[in-house]
């Protein structure tokens, strides 16, 4: 028979499943149920598994210092608080740790950053052979606030459940729901946001954003499928994200720079990684120096703000180049004169990269008659082994951009390979399905990677005052 659990008014506890290593607790047999200090509480999940997550600030005086946490909702539950008011708490299941003891516990949730003590631990969180001693304190080995400076918290952290966006306007496209499916899958919350119905308020002290009249709750990530036609107003939404602290998987900059197809060859450039040589003009006097830039003929005429290949035109003849110039001049459309690149032989090669690493390679190969390798323009994908040159090219273009995914599309050409584009928003099907490879595992394991833990981090706003 073990010894009955010797108990002072106050204890340090660790709550392990939340990755609190230690809390200063007050032991109050007066109160029948245990609280626990919490603060931007945000109950997400489905409403037949609704989890909560919160923020908590583990030691007093220590503002700058927060643990973000989550758990299964348990209850929701009317208490009366020590002032005599009654107050709408969730309520939590979660391990109690004293020296060696380990047992469950109910906690509800609450605001007490006012108070000494983190946490309460009453009449239904004490182990039923426990004994308490009023006059004592600290019957149970103490720990000490130091474990939040050392890597210690990382290493107890648990795997806590994260709330993520996907900004897409298509839920039904395959990548859209693979991000879902994956997400839920991994018991994170995944909720698909329509871009052009969120709407942002400015303001320095709270800005926020709004979704069918409602404000956004808090994501841990936010994952863009902006799509051409609205990056504008896509990537306003993105940065407005960034601003309240959101992590995106593709920042607005790197969104932005990569639609822009003049901006991301100058990019290209300027970091001297590989690409066909192009030319730009505005003045329509420039026609025959412009092709003369590039080479001979045949050579590419391509829209800046092409996509998927449309407005990408090959002009096998120098007359042909400049009648497709003068129509996209006589459109006032924006173009780039582009060098074909012969020896590719209409293939390309989609280098999925995510996180600084090459996850998938496929070899697209244009359909009969055509030039445009692109899946939506009839062409065929098959998986591909690259050289090393290709995937440090690959990468360097992402980095470049600083984007997180990008499906970086190479040229093999007979000087090396050359980038055609680096996307942004590149589509999966085609990529998992000729590969064969679980591209959106991957991609959550780098966001969990990069969001969770995440044991401590600075707020940008204050609740409550520590004594």
């Amino acid at each position: 028979m073990t010894d009955p659990l010797r108990l002072g008014w106050e204890e340090w506890v660790a709550l392990p499943d939340l990755g609190l290593p230690a809390l200063k607790a007050k032991i109050d047999t007066g109160a029948k149920t245990s609280a626990l200090h919490a603060f931007e509480i945000e109950p997400f999940g489905p409403a037949a598994q609704p989890k909560v997550r919160f923020l908590m600030y583990p030691v007093p005086n220590r503002p700058d210092l927060a643990i973000a946490c989550s758990a299964p909702v348990l209850d929701r539950r009317e208490v009366m608080s020590s002032n005599g008011e009654a107050e709408l708490r969730y309520v939590i299941e979660t391990r109690l740790k004293m020296g060696d003891r380990i047992w469950p516990a109910e906690v509800t949730l609450t605001d007490r950053g006012s108070m000494q003590y983190r946490m309460l631990v009453g009449r239904q969180g004490i182990p039923e052979d426990a004994v308490v001693a009023a006059q004592d304190s600290f019957c149970q080995p103490q720990i000490g606030y130091e474990v939040y400076t050392t890597t210690r918290v990382r290493e107890v952290a648990p795997d806590r459940a994260l709330r993520v966006a996907v900004l897409s306007r298509e839920a039904k496209s395959y990548s859209t729901r693979r991000l879902v499916e994956e997400g839920e899958a991994r018991g994170h919350a995944v909720e698909v946001i329509d871009t052009l119905r969120c709407y942002m308020t400015l303001n320095p002290l709270a800005p926020d954003i709004h979704y069918d009249g409602k404000r956004l709750a808090r994501y841990d990530a936010v994952i863009p499928r902006v799509g051409a036609s609205i990056t504008p107003y896509g990537t306003a939404i993105v940065r407005q994200f960034e601003t309240i602290g959101t992590w995106a998987l593709n920042g607005s900059s790197g969104i932005t720079a990569s639609r822009d197809k003049l901006h991301a060859h100058q990019i290209l450039a300027r970091q001297k990684i590989g690409m066909p040589v192009t030319a730009f003009a505005s003045s329509p006097k420039d026609t025959t120096n412009l092709i003369g830039l590039v080479g001979s003929t045949p050579l590419i005429v391509k829209l800046l703000e092409s996509t998927q290949g449309k407005g990408v035109v090959l002009a096998e003849t120098k007359k042909a180049a400049e009648s497709v110039i003068d129509a996209f001049r006589g459109l006032k459309a924006n173009f780039l004169v582009q060098q074909f690149v012969k020896e590719a032989n209409g293939e390309d090669i989609r280098c999925i990269v995510m996180g600084g690493r090459v996850e998938a390679a496929i070899k697209r190969t244009a359909a009969p008659g055509e030039f445009r390798s692109n899946l939506h323009m009839g062409g065929s994908a098959a998986p591909v082994k690259i050289t090393k040159a290709e995937r440090e090219t690959a990468i360097r273009a992402a980095r470049a951009f600083g984007l997180g995914l990008a499906g970086v599309d190479l040229l093999r050409s007979a000087d090396g390979p050359k980038v055609l584009e680096v996307n942004s928003s590149p589509g999966l099907e085609g990529a998992e399905t000729a590969s064969g490879k679980n591209l959106c595992a991957a991609l959550y394991d780098m966001i969990e990677k990069r969001v969770r833990p995440a044991p401590a981090r600075k707020t940008r706003r204050l609740r409550g005052k520590a004594d």
